[in-house]
C-alpha cells in the first residue's frame, strides 16, 4: 500500500507529527523499531520539565508557548492529565550562568517571571541551600509533563484519525527521489510521496541514507528519599541547577516517589547496537546525583529509591535539527534534540506536519537548519 507520508521513528516527535498529519486527512504510516511509548528512546522515565523562559532566544520561547497550548489541547481531547503547572525554579551560580538574556526574551512575550536571590529562595523553599553567588529565576506557569502518557495520548489520537502504526519494525534501508520514498523493512517495502525521519538516538541506523552530526549519550536519573514536608508536589517546584559541579534538573516527590534528579552535562557515548549499561554500572551514576543533592538539597539526599537510564541525542551546539534532507526536498529530518526537546514535541509535530502539507510553518526554525554544520 502507498501512503502520503511515512514517519520513521514514532517516539515523541514522530508520534506527534503522525497525529497532526492524520488529523488533516493525510494517509500516514508510522514505523517504529519498538512499541511506543517504550524504554528504548528518550521519552521514558517521566516526568519532563516544560518551561517558557528559555535559553537560546525568542524562537525557543515562542515554540515553548505554542507547545504548552498544544499539550492543553491534547489533554482536553483525550481526557488525560498530562501537564502539571508546578512552577519551575531555575537556579544558577553567577560563576556559571546569567539569566539576563533569558529575562529579556521572556518579558517581551509577557511570560511572568521572578528574579530572586539565595535568601529569598531559602525562605520560600527551605529545603534548598544555596550560597550568595546563586540567583533564582522562578516561572510560576511552568511545570512538568508525564512524557510516556503524552506519547500514548498522541498515539491514541493518531490512530483514531486513521494513521497506521507498525511497531517492532526495523528500517533496513531507504530509497528516494523527488517523486517518492521507499522504506525497506523486515516486514516489506512501503512507499509514500514524502517522509519524516525522526529516529532519535537511533539515527545512525539510517546511514548512509542520511548522516547527521548527532552523538547518542547514555544518561542516568535517580529518585531519592526526601523529606515530604519540604519536597512533595504541594511544597516544591520543578527545578534546574547550574553549578560549578555541573548542570542538573529535577522534580518534586510525586506521590511519594522521591525527588527525581538528573545531570544534563556529561554522559557516556552510546551507539545503536551497543548494550545500554544499567544504572549503577558506573560509580558516578549515583555519586554525581547524590553529591548535588547533598550540597544543595540535603534533606532530599536520602537513600536511592530507584535509578534509570535513557539516551540523549546531542548535536555539537545542543540546538535541534529540523530541516529537509540535503538531497531530497520531500524528506524532513527531525533530530538532535539534545536532552531538552521533549517539552517541544507537541509543536515540533505541528511544525513537521505544516512543512509537509503547506511547505511552511509559523514558527521560526532558522536556528535548526542542517546547513549550520557545513556538512
Amino acid at each position: 500500500m502507498s501512503y502520503d507520508v511515512i514517519v520513521v521513528g514514532a517516539g515523541s516527535m514522530g508520534m506527534s507529527a503522525g497525529y497532526h498529519l492524520a488529523s488533516q486527512g493525510i494517509r500516514t504510516l508510522l514505523i517504529d523499531a519498538f512499541d511506543p511509548p517504550h524504554h528504548e528512546g528518550s521519552h521514558h522515565g517521566e516526568p519532563r520539565l516544560i518551561r517558557h523562559a528559555y535559553h537560546g532566544g525568542s524562537s525557543y520561547v515562542s515554540m515553548a508557548l505554542r507547545a504548552h497550548k498544544l499539550w492543553n489541547e491534547l489533554e482536553e481531547a483525550t481526557g488525560t492529565s498530562l501537564l502539571i503547572q508546578s512552577g519551575v525554579l531555575n537556579m544558577s551560580s553567577s560563576k556559571v550562568y546569567s539569566y539576563e538574556q533569558r529575562l529579556k526574551d521572556a518579558s517581551q512575550l509577557g511570560i511572568p517571571l521572578e528574579l530572586i536571590d539565595a535568601d529569598e529562595i531559602a525562605k520560600r523553599w527551605p529545603g534548598i541551600r544555596l550560597t550568595d553567588d546563586f540567583t533564582g529565576l522562578y516561572e510560576p506557569e511552568a511545570g512538568y509533563l508525564f512524557s510516556e502518557k503524552c506519547v500514548a495520548a498522541y498515539r491514541q489520537m493518531a490512530l483514531a484519525e486513521g494513521a497506521t502504526l507498525l511497531p517492532y519494525t526495523r528500517v533496513e534501508s531507504i530509497e528516494a527521489n523527488v517523486n517518492g520514498v521507499s522504506v525497506h523493512t523486515q516486514h516489506g517495502v512501503f512507499h509514500a510521496d514524502k517522509a519524516i525521519l525522526s529516529a532519535g538516538a537511533w539515527f545512525k541506523t539510517l546511514e548512509p541514507f542520511i548522516k547527521l552530526p548527532i552523538q547518542s549519550v547514555r544518561k542516568v536519573v535517580g529518585w531519592f528519599q526526601s523529606d515530604e514536608s519540604l519536597f512533595d508536589t504541594k511544597n516544591f517546584p520543578g527545578f534546574t541547577l547550574g553549578s560549578l559541579e555541573g548542570g542538573f534538573y529535577g522534580f518534586p516527590s510525586i506521590d511519594g516517589a522521591g525527588v527525581k534528579i538528573g545531570r544534563h552535562d556529561l554522559g557516556a557515548s552510546w551507539e545503536p547496537g551497543d548494550p545500554l549499561q544499567p544504572f549503577g554500572a558506573y560509580a558516578d551514576d549515583e555519586r554525581d546525583l547524590r553529591n548535588a543533592l547533598e550540597t544543595y538539597m540535603p534533606l532530599a539526599a536520602g537513600k536511592l529509591i530507584r535509578g534509570s537510564v535513557c539516551k540523549y541525542e546531542m548535536t555539537p551546539d545542543e540546538d535541534f535539527i529540523i530541516d529537509h534532507h540535503p538531497a531530497y526536498p520531500n524528506i524532513l529530518l527531525a533530530g538532535g534534540f539534545s536532552g531538552h526537546g521533549f517539552k517541544f514535541s507537541s509543536v515540533v509535530g505541528e511544525i513537521l506536519s505544516d512543512l509537509t502539507v503547506k511547505q511552511a510553518t509559523q514558527q521560526d526554525i532558522s536556528l535548526f537548519s542542517l546547513s549550520r554544520f557545513h556538512l
